[in-house]
């Protein structure tokens, strides 16, 4: 009888195309990391509101809600290639209007425009740079792909906040400047890159195409309460947003000897540095038995380590509940991301991802609106805290009201099902 094949924690890194589109978003990731810790610093710098904060995200989440389902039917019937280069160059020239504006000290209104723009260009892009994913490495090592995949975003994760925090304290301009350059490098990346087209969607009525991704999602319930439980969970955690708060005001900084900029880098970092230790792990250890279970798991220790942080005024506990948070993201993203892409088709892969990145990017930014907005009537202590409240029970309820997610067992048992279809997937 023969031996299962052993496990190769490097089996997708081993794909030269894969990797080099690891190493092109990577530089995109870090210097959007570093021009969202430059904005956050310098809105809540000049106003001193912390609904000038929660206003960042809502002026970034309403683009994504406008234009990321358009975006997921042009993926899926035109070159993603080239809808990725159009919204970089868009996403450059914003980030160099918005270092120009902050060297001019612009008014705020005209930074928050800008903001308007960036998100909109990223989110033209956004649902071809998902859907692209599972074409590169085949099916059998696409969770590996995941695990990398997670495992650089968090690295860059890790830069981008650290880079961005030694830049402002010289030069905040500077991070916008480091955004723009990492979108141009991506585009020229992509310019030598030849990557697979794959099956596409014949054009027809957008609005009918849109409405087709929507029903895909809402019939396969397990890829429905995967995202949809990424969407609540995200969207009451919006800690993150309240960090320029949290370093100047509320955490004592003085036993370390840290100015609040720098400290400011470190929080940003450390769900970054949680989540890549835990990526490291996962591409090194066997596929998840239990996926499901680990996925409501994590999400909750999310919420545990996210009041904690709340109640905290100590820097180092701080940061290590970040980290928490960071690594329980980590895992629970991956596990998303596997049955979002392997329960689809991949002529449909644009407009799922679209639907996905409207559950789970709008909740980033409307999770930090949220989050100012409780900070500026209440306290940030009490915004933090009770979203991390919340998270618990939206846990409890999807464990509850989704047995196919509670249940699911191995990453690999998850096939893409046809518009329709109620198979395993649903």
């Amino acid at each position: 009888m023969a031996s299962p094949p052993s496990h190769d924690p490097y089996s997708a890194l081993r794909v030269p195309l894969f990797r080099r589109y690891l190493i092109a978003t990577s530089l995109v990731n870090m210097g959007t990391a570093a021009q969202g810790l430059a904005i956050g610093w310098e809105m809540y710098d000049r106003t001193g509101e912390a609904l000038s904060l929660g206003l960042v995200g809502l002026v970034q989440a309403i683009p994504m809600l406008l234009f990321t389902l358009p975006a997921g039917y042009l993926a899926d019937v035109f070159d993603r290639r080239k809808l990725m280069m159009l919204s970089l160059t868009g996403a450059t020239f914003t980030s160099l209007g918005l270092g120009a504006l902050s060297w001019q000290e612009a008014q705020i209104e005209w930074m928050y425009l800008l903001l308007f723009l960036d998100s909109a260009f990223l989110r033209l892009g956004w649902p071809a740079r998902s859907a692209i994913m599972p074409l590169l490495v085949p099916d059998a090592i696409f969770e590996n792909a995941a695990k990398w995949r997670t495992t650089f975003m968090q690295i860059t994760g890790i830069g981008g906040p650290a880079i961005g925090g030694f830049v402002i304290a010289f030069s905040i301009q500077a991070a916008y400047v480091l955004s723009a350059i990492s979108s141009a490098l991506f585009i020229v990346f992509l310019s030598f890159m030849r990557l697979p087209a794959g099956q596409r969607t014949q054009r027809g009525n957008m609005v009918a195409q849109v409405a087709v991704g929507l029903r895909y999602v809402w019939d396969q319930k397990l890829l429905l309460g995967a995202i949809s439980l990424d969407l609540f969970a995200v969207l009451l955690g919006g800690a993150v947003y309240l960090l320029p708060i949290f370093a100047r005001e509320i955490i004592d900084l003085e036993p370390v000897g840290l100015g609040p900029q720098a400290a400011l880098g470190w929080l940003r970092a450390a769900p970054a540095v949680g989540a890549c230790i835990t990526a490291l792990l996962m591409a090194h250890l066997p596929p998840i038995r239990r996926s499901g279970r680990v996925l409501l798991v994590c999400v909750a220790g999310f919420g545990v380590a996210t009041i904690a942080f709340g109640f905290s005024h100590n820097f180092w506990l701080s940061l290590f509940m970040l980290a928490l948070t960071g690594a329980f993201d980590n895992v629970s993203m991956v596990i998303r991301q596997v049955i979002s892409q392997m329960s689809t088709p991949n002529e449909m892969r644009g407009r799922v991802s679209a639907v996905s990145a409207i559950f789970v990017g709008s909740s980033n930014e409307l999770g930090g609106f949220e989050s100012g907005l409780v900070a500026q009537f209440f306290s940030p202590v009490i915004s933090v805290v009770s979203g991390g409240i919340g998270t618990l029970a939206v846990v409890a309820a999807w464990a509850g009201l989704f047995p196919r997610l509670r249940n699911l067992g191995t990453l690999s048992s998850v096939k893409p099902q046809r518009p329709g279809e109620r198979g395993a997937a649903s």
